[in-house]
């Protein structure tokens, strides 16, 4: 039993320690900061456009990273499971498609870095000046 507690608690330790992670834009496009439900709302497909406008180009993590899992719970309120369920039920009617999916932060910041109209996610310690946060996460 004390196995199991001290195990228990060093799994707790993990997940607290989890990466902050930045929502990241080309530093040209003209949103200064985005709620979590205006990043969840272009994730999800549900909305198309930056707040104050511009058409908005997702671009997600590799399907299975530990950050985009993360992403999803703390953005979306969705774990890995749901996120696929609900894109399989979008691409099935006709409503929609996924966002881009990149291999690493690395990846997605370059892409977001080449697009005006790009939006992603990367560590935090990636940050630097070829993209603008709009949103930060811990």
């Amino acid at each position: 039993m004390k196995t199991f507690v001290i195990g228990m608690a060093l799994g707790f330790a993990a997940l607290s320690a989890q990466a902050e992670f930045v929502v990241i834009v080309n530093p040209k496009n003209p949103a200064a900061s985005m709620s979590a439900d205006q990043v969840s709302q272009l994730f999800l497909g549900r909305s198309t456009s930056f707040p104050g406008g511009g058409t908005a180009a997702p671009v997600d993590q590799k399907e299975g990273s530990a950050l985009r899992d993360e992403f999803y719970t703390k953005v979306a309120d969705k774990n890995p499971g749901q996120v696929k369920a609900f894109w399989a039920k979008q691409m099935f009617s006709g409503k929609g498609q996924p966002p881009k999916e990149l291999g690493s932060s690395a990846d997605v910041k370059k892409a977001v870095a080449a697009d005006p109209n790009a939006i992603g996610y990367i560590e935090k310690g990636a940050l630097d000046g070829t993209v603008k946060s709009v949103l930060a996460i811990q």
